[in-house]
């Protein structure tokens, strides 16, 4: 596959529990300007005055959903991306969810984006779901989850359209290190 012209925009895509949230913070550390989009949900379930669940962001990501399209969390997210894009060379987006989102990015954003998909087995990843220290998940949230996801948020697209995946398999250290990698061959620097 021919490289794209100079990417100015990432998005990583994965499933809950893959590594697209080490992939982000360790973009962030290298001086990219992140903007994660599961944000807008949780700024909004403290805006309302509740906990941060995965249940209580479920039912806000929904409803806006239902509200105001498949793709609301990308139409929310544009002012912050468009901001930044004036400010940084490079901008990275964690967690992009759905196709909609990711057709109204192609559209409307205005940058060569590259999407990457960060995936590894169910299983490791509801091991490290279990894990984590922030909204843990048992094997049966964490199942309900990818359900919820790809049934009713269009997760599988941006996943199976991604233009680069990175095998998360093995300890962060390689996941980290196919991700310089492949920043390098993209000419993708901050």
């Amino acid at each position: 596959m021919p490289l794209p012209k100079q990417p100015t925009a990432l998005a990583l895509v994965g499933m809950p529990g893959a590594g697209k949230t080490l992939c982000a913070k360790y973009l962030e550390e290298r001086g990219f300007f992140q903007f994660r989009f599961g944000g807008i949900v949780t700024d909004e379930v403290r805006r309302r005055g509740q906990q941060i669940t995965p249940e209580n962001e479920r039912v806000v990501r929904e409803e806006f959903r239902r509200n105001e399209g498949m793709d609301a969390i990308a139409r929310r997210a544009m002012p912050y991306l468009k901001q930044a894009q004036k400010t940084h060379p490079y901008i990275v987006i964690d967690g992009l969810y759905s196709f909609s989102e990711y057709k109204t990015l192609q559209a409307e954003l205005g940058a060569e984006m590259v999407v990457v998909a960060i995936v590894c087995s169910r299983e490791l990843r509801y091991q490290r779901l279990a894990q984590r220290a922030d909204r843990p998940l048992t094997p049966q949230e964490a199942e309900q989850r990818d359900y919820q996801e790809i049934e009713t948020l269009e997760k599988g697209g941006p996943i199976a359209i991604a233009d680069y995946t990175l095998l998360n398999d093995g300890e962060p250290d390689e996941l980290l290190a196919q991700l310089q990698a492949l920043l390098d061959k993209l000419n993708f620097v901050p």
